[in-house]
């Protein structure tokens, strides 16, 4: 396969490619109904031109925009490409975007079209029109609710094909025309910052950019060519893009699209994928569910299961230390893959998986030496929106857990002198959209700026976190929130936490449970409750969570120890503006919409009464008094 520079430049030009050299491979398989449907490059190459068409039939030009709205599906995929094909700019957004953050997505954009999957993400098509936005064409694929609707410009998925195809009959020569003026320079997607310190900032990437990126991960080994993958992460994640399209395109692979996002473990669990990337809380979701099959299984299952897995987590503790496995290591592996982790393997759908990724943030120690030890290769990689996704890799071998590997092809890692750090590279982006104050404070001589702070060791980047969060205690002792937040969501019980402590003698926590991991451990210790409020309120749940933040407690220097936590009557929520869609902490808008507990716990104070705001799934706004317990540790 030629991943060179003369290969394939942009998208279009690689679906082209595959569609003339493989034609009757599948490119897409897609669950619609219960029931699998194939998609070969050809079929695939025919859908975006003839979609190209549609939308050219609507006034889609070179310079234009179409937002893409919903779950995962083939449809959208086609528009994404299709809207590059037409050098134009493709902006995926997070199915569970609210009308506010997309009508500042949507900004000053000329849209040509608003695509989305159904009535949901219709309706809040409908809502921008509303807001006296332009919206363009609203084109709909499922249009289950939608028959009555008697909206203005608004038609079918398959409308716009059927009017793609007659445009396509009347001018055959239309695919080569804009083929011919498509260049490697041109845009291949618009996605978003996660805003994490204000409003989302549009990224514009290339063809070159995403590209390079591509050919970079598979020399890297980061998917294997012609692997199984499954597309469940959403659309406006640069990382879909670059790994659904980019990287399986390249790597002629086929790409799973679940039915729904309910449906994603169960079709996992039918395509049985080479390819499975998850942030590090699903492979902790996922451990809980196993340890709790566990809780229920005979006591010779769970002895044998013990068995297994202690040895084999200890093997890989001491490898990922530089050591020897042990004596007898090998064995005790080959029997614990038929007796323990094959079946459980089985069960999950990962008895295939080669490559197993995680990013994002950072893997508890033994979460991640728990699948490597149940033989699952599992490594850990890094990047940005604005790197077009990825940047270090680990390598296949023997890996170190805190550390998310080494430079990709072409990549240029360095330290700046205050420990941020820096990547210049192909994939680096040309600069946000209209915004060239944000830019010019991003590229500098052609470095990007990632706002990381981090060092390589032995050649490996180690992150510790957000260079632009580190802060100082009154002692004068320097420390990254997010370091200390990511060791403490290591715990199960644990799905959320914010600590703040800067310019103060100490550290405190505001801490999310896990509704589901603590809801059974409640279940199994006999604690009774009523709602997540209730449960979170429990004196033996926050029992529970004091063991965590002792856990950790006990690794951190005196100044930077956590003293008092509370658990909050209710989870982190990207509509009440306290995280973001991919799950970052907005750190600015949680210490203000919860500045009363914080004080609180700086003051020592045994309870308060506190009162948030809270925004409902129809949008509707309102607000929730509880009273909460403080814990001294």
């Amino acid at each position: 396969m030629n991943l060179s520079d003369s290969a394939p430049h942009t998208l279009m030009h690689l679906v082209r490619d595959n569609a003339r050299t493989v034609p009757g491979d599948i490119a897409f398989r897609e669950k619609v109904r219960g029931i699998w449907r194939n998609l070969t490059w050809a079929e695939l190459e025919r859908m975006v031109e003839t979609c190209a068409a549609g939308l050219h039939g609507l006034g889609m030009r070179p310079g234009r925009a179409v937002l893409i709205l919903g779950d995962n599906n083939v449809r959208l995929y086609a528009a994404l490409l299709a809207t590059g094909y037409m050098r134009g700019y493709a902006m995926p957004a997070f199915p569970d975007a609210g009308s506010e953050e997309l009508a500042h997505i949507v900004g000053d954009h000329d849209l040509c079209a608003v695509i989305v999957s159904d009535q949901e993400q219709a309706d809040k098509a409908i809502e921008l029109r509303r807001r006296g936005l332009q919206t363009g064409v609203i084109v709909y694929d499922d249009d289950r609710g939608l028959k009555d609707y008697a909206e203005d410009r608004m038609q079918s998925w398959d409308k716009l094909l059927r009017d793609g195809a007659a445009a396509l009959a009347e001018q055959p020569d239309l695919p080569e025309q804009w083929l011919a003026a498509l260049g490697e320079d041109d845009p291949a997607v618009l996605v978003h910052s996660s805003g994490t310190t204000g409003k989302p900032k549009s990224i514009l990437l290339s063809h070159r950019n995403v590209l390079s990126v591509g050919r970079a991960c598979i020399e890297a080994d980061v998917l294997e060519p012609g692997c199984e993958l499954v597309a469940y992460l959403p659309m406006g994640w640069i990382g879909d893009i670059q790994l659904s399209i980019v990287n399986a395109f390249l790597g002629r692979c086929t790409v799973n699209v679940p039915e729904s996002q309910e449906t994603v473990m169960h079709d996992v669990r039918e395509v049985a994928p080479s390819f499975y990337l998850a942030t590090p809380r699903s492979w902790e979701n996922l451990l809980t569910a196993i340890q709790v099959a566990m809780e229920d299984a005979t006591p010779l299952k769970k002895r044998v299961y013990r068995f297994f897995v202690d040895r084999s987590v200890e093997r890989e503790r001491r490898l990922n230390r530089g050591q020897s496995g042990g004596l007898g290591g090998g064995m005790i592996r080959w029997l614990g893959d038929r007796l323990v982790f094959g079946p459980i393997k089985d069960k999950y759908g990962l008895s295939r998986v080669t490559h197993a990724w995680t990013g994002g943030e950072a893997i508890g120690e033994e979460t991640f030496l728990f699948y490597r030890a149940m033989g699952l290769r599992l490594r850990q990689l890094y990047g940005q929106s604005e790197l077009s996704a990825f940047a270090t890799v680990q390598a296949a071998g023997a890996t170190k857990i805190h550390t998310v590997g080494r430079p990709i092809n072409g990549v240029e890692l360095r330290i700046s002198d205050s420990g941020e750090v820096l990547v210049r590279s192909p994939g680096v982006f040309a600069g946000y959209l209209n915004r060239p104050d944000a830019t010019a404070e991003a590229l500098r001589d052609g470095w990007l700026h990632t706002g990381d702070a981090g060092r390589i060791e032995d050649g490996e980047l180690v992150i510790e976190g957000r260079f632009s969060e580190m802060v100082s205690t009154a002692g004068g002792q320097r420390y990254v929130p997010t370091a200390i937040e990511n060791r403490l969501k290591f715990s199960p019980y644990i799905k959320d936490a914010a600590v703040f402590g800067a310019g103060r003698d100490e550290l405190v926590a505001l801490v999310c449970i896990d509704f589901g991991a603590v809801g059974h451990w409640a279940q199994i210790n006999g604690v009774s409750y009523t709602s997540y409020a209730d449960l979170a309120q429990k004196p033996k749940v926050y029992d529970l969570i004091e063991r965590a933040v002792r856990d950790l407690n006990a690794s951190q220097p005196d100044g930077l120890k956590i003293r008092r936590f509370a658990c909050l009557y209710k989870q982190f929520d990207p509509d009440d503006g306290e995280i973001t869609r991919t799950r970052k902490l907005r750190r600015t808008a949680v210490q203000e919409m919860y500045e009363p507990v914080i004080e609180a716990l700086h003051d020592a104070q045994p309870e308060v009464l506190t009162q948030a705001r809270v925004t409902y799934e129809t949008g509707a706004t309102g607000s929730i008094e509880r009273r909460l317990e403080l814990r001294e540790i």
